[in-house]
């Protein structure tokens, strides 16, 4: 593919899930992110999941004793399920963004709620791509279902652009189980499949990060059913 029709292409595949989380995606994920029962069992495992890897990130951050005064990017944080925790446990400050302006004023109305101290919290509506600043840590978590493998790699290099010390990051692993499941299930288009989602292969995420000058420090691998989530944390050489 040439690249004026790959730069097409992605532009294309942004506004699609931009829109999709303006409107029925909002709906769906807000309730998936919440303590909601209006939702079915594929949903219920994909909350699950999801929470696995939060509570995982949390645990590693936490036992770094790299909190109080450190400077936090939530890149894609959705309602705010990283966020909000990493503030009451006392982080520093953190910059939270989602492509979808209605997901960053949920994730903004739930941290007022909770009484957070809104000084340390910025929510605002951004791609990734015009994320811009420094942080000592950038986490993007079950962001890069949206990206296909290279420019997954190139997102990963941006974010390591924007850290000082310490990037995590978490996506669907390429498998041959996942890549079958995922041509089964194109073959039966249902309403909820609104957004392409992609399975991307690890070796190609840590060699970017390497180029960037960081390591691969520890890794993991969360599952449940419906969610399958490679989670690693690199630190700059």
């Amino acid at each position: 593919m040439a690249p004026d029709q790959l730069l097409e292409q992605k532009q294309a595949e942004k506004q699609e899930v931009k829109g999709y989380f303006e409107t029925t995606g909002f709906d769906r994920w807000n309730r998936i992110y919440s303590e909601s029962d209006d939702v079915n069992k594929v949903q219920r495992n994909i909350r699950i999941g999801h929470q696995k890897t939060v509570d995982e990130v949390l645990a590693w951050i936490k036992d770094s004793g790299e909190l109080n005064e450190v400077s936090f990017c939530d890149a894609g944080c959705g309602v705010g399920s990283l966020s909000l925790p990493l503030a009451e446990m006392g982080a520093g400050s953190i910059s939270a963004s989602d492509i979808s302006e209605a997901m960053a004023q949920e994730a903004d109305r739930r941290a007022r709620a909770a009484g957070l101290d809104m000084g340390k919290l910025n929510f605002f509506a951004s791609d990734l791509e015009s994320l811009s600043g420094s942080f000592h840590t950038v986490c993007c978590l079950d962001v890069f279902i949206h990206y296909p493998q290279q420019p997954a790699e190139e997102m990963v290099k941006h974010l390591c652009s924007l850290t000082e010390e310490r990037l995590i990051v978490s996506f669907a692993p390429y498998t041959l189980l996942l890549a079958l499941l995922k041509g089964i299930g194109q073959l039966f288009p249902g309403p909820s499949k609104t957004t392409r989602a992609y399975t991307l292969k690890e070796e190609g995420i840590v060699k970017s990060a390497e180029a960037c000058g960081f390591k691969l420090v520890r890794r993991s691998l969360n599952k449940a059913p419906f969610y399958f989530s490679r989670l690693i944390e690199f630190r700059k050489a």
